[in-house]
């Protein structure tokens, strides 16, 4: 199936089947999908938390509101964006580049004073809203690269996210939940998985200049 095929037959799965996994091969390649994910000046300003532990997601569908996607799906991802973007978060990203690239650092000079202005220039409730917004973009890649897999994967934003960063530990790692997404196989009978899928028409979603 081409691309759009496999879009048109993805669906915001509520029911989940519990006795099918995703593989570890699977994961490992929704991981590098979401890895790969476009993100302002490459800084990837959150990280995800793959949460498999059955206990651990008891007490995230507590505080997800009982929703039975958290604990049936095989497994669920847990976007958490970083809430304090200090001088040394931008330096050693480029240091990385500087290494991946191997390149002399001294050439990243322009580069490293773009991006610590960037960070510097914007306020904490500022930084994190631009995080927050970079995290739902690896969202969007995790959906589409689920989808080409044939793997439902489920975005969720009916939670308690002071629960969810308590329940694991984020505060203390500096990152706050941002967007979670279930990610599996759907049950026979999901209901959401079988209705026909509903968009705007082209020509009133899309305005050509």
């Amino acid at each position: 199936m081409s691309l759009i095929e496999k879009l048109q037959w993805r669906a915001a799965v509520k029911k989940f089947d519990p006795s099918k996994n995703i593989t570890t091969e699977q994961l490992d390649n929704l991981l590098s999908a979401v890895q790969l994910a476009p993100t302002s000046y490459g800084l990837q300003p959150f990280k995800v938390i793959v949460v498999k532990d059955a206990e651990t997601r008891e007490k995230l569908k507590a505080a997800g509101y009982n929703q039975a996607q958290i604990t049936d799906a095989d497994a669920l991802f847990v976007f958490a964006s970083v809430t304090k973007f200090d001088e040394q978060f931008g330096k050693s990203f480029i240091d990385l580049v500087a290494s991946v690239r191997n390149v002399d650092r001294a050439s990243l000079a322009g580069y490293e004073q773009v991006v610590l202005g960037a960070l510097g220039n914007r306020t904490e409730e500022q930084n994190l809203a631009w995080a927050h917004k970079q995290a739902y973009v690896a969202l969007g890649v995790l959906l589409s690269a689920a989808a080409d897999m044939g793997i439902d994967a489920g975005p969720m934003e009916g939670f308690d996210a002071a629960k969810f960063d308590e329940i694991l530990g984020l505060k203390e790692k500096g990152l706050t939940t941002t967007v979670i997404a279930a990610v599996g196989f759907r049950a026979e009978d999901d209901h959401y998985s079988k209705m026909i899928k509903v968009r705007r028409p082209k020509e009133e979603l899309f305005i050509h200049v």
